[in-house]
């Protein structure tokens, strides 16, 4: 039947064809004389390989391979330099292969949902124009920090897997808009998030956060869902504590770093020629309460935050933990402050 269908496209050279739910175990190899496809769906079918003609489909764009038995990326995909959108959902695939994803150039929109993929590739930052990567229901652990090289990424779907850490390097999807972590286990969100300063939905609801970043409220949130963590809760302790003594690095660093607010102060002039020092003092960090930079040493604390007040988020209510940096204990003894120590049981 499916071999009929193609011989009549043949005859009238179709930009899209259908070849769904047709019991297809393979693809017929007169599929790559349809040169002027730029769209093919073979969905529900039984498809576990391509023949190479399918790789002759130079002008293909959509192709959508989902609800088959692939176990893993066919090669004839790595010669559609055309193709914008893949689906590749409900599959079998175990494992990406990275010559293949090299070959994608101009993919935007890759759709890997309910396959079995344990990792992600460094490979994935080949596909440089990606915009929406969608991985739920894998059995991934991680995401390789690879991966937030994918500078015009909009969307990233990575609900329910198993992962547990995100890469720190997450403040490079500078493009980002649309984080959805949900179902997973990730007990820390990186600093990074907070550099995602296009980001409007973040899902990372039933996972096992206790915190979120310090820049959150920078961000133009529209919707945050974060039932069914372990949040830290706002339950106040009386506590007053010892002024710390500092390492000889971080108070150098610390008057360093005040200096350089001087546009006067030689200091200021005299670290161009010290440029180690300079990167090293460019990690440096100001305290959420009294501004001043430090270096290596401070006192983590949490504000209780009104997600729908000073977030401005649409869908939620109440209030959630912040994390915030305290330069010193000096700080933290300050009366009238919203800043909480964190106590873990």
């Amino acid at each position: 039947m499916a071999d009929t269908l193609l011989l009549r496209a043949l005859k009238g050279q179709p930009k899209n064809l259908s070849l769904t739910n047709k019991e297809l175990a393979t693809v017929p190899r007169v599929i790559g004389k349809l040169q002027c496809l730029s769209g093919l769906n073979l969905k529900n079918n039984k498809i576990t390989s391509l023949p190479k003609e399918l790789g002759f489909l130079t002008h293909l764009t959509v192709l959508n391979l989902g609800n088959n038995l692939l176990a893993e990326l066919p090669e004839p995909l790595g010669s559609l330099h055309s193709l914008e959108t893949l689906h590749l959902f409900h599959n079998q695939i175990t494992t990406l292969n990275t010559k293949v994803l090299g070959g994608l150039r101009n993919l935007i929109l890759l759709n890997l949902n309910n396959n079995k993929l344990k990792a992600l590739p460094a490979g994935i930052n080949k596909l440089t124009k990606l915009q929406s990567l969608s991985v739920d229901r894998n059995m991934l652990t991680t995401l390789p920090s690879e991966l937030c090289a994918l500078s015009e990424l909009h969307e990233l779907h990575a609900a329910h897997n198993q992962i547990s850490m995100l890469p720190l390097e997450m403040g490079f999807l500078v493009n980002l808009r649309k984080l959805y972590l949900q179902q997973n286990r990730i007990k820390e969100l990186p600093e990074g998030v907070g550099k995602l300063y296009k980001l409007q939905i973040i899902d990372i609801a039933a996972n096992d956060l206790r915190i979120f970043p310090t820049e959150l409220n920078k961000l133009p949130l529209r919707e945050l869902y974060s039932e069914e963590n372990p949040l830290l809760q706002q339950l106040p302790v009386h506590s007053i504590q010892e002024e710390e003594i500092l390492s000889l690095k971080e108070i150098v660093a610390r008057y360093i770093l005040k200096e350089l607010k001087d546009r006067w102060s030689y200091l200021r002039k005299a670290i161009r020629h010290y440029p180690n020092v300079k990167d090293m003092l460019a990690q440096a960090s100001k305290c959420a309460l009294c501004g001043e930079s430090f270096l290596n040493t401070w006192l983590e604390c949490v504000r209780f935050v009104d997600a729908h007040k000073e977030l401005k988020t649409n869908n939620a209510t109440g209030t959630i933990p912040v994390r915030a940096l305290l330069c010193s204990y000096k700080c933290f003894n300050t009366p009238g402050h919203e800043f909480y120590g964190v106590a873990f049981p």
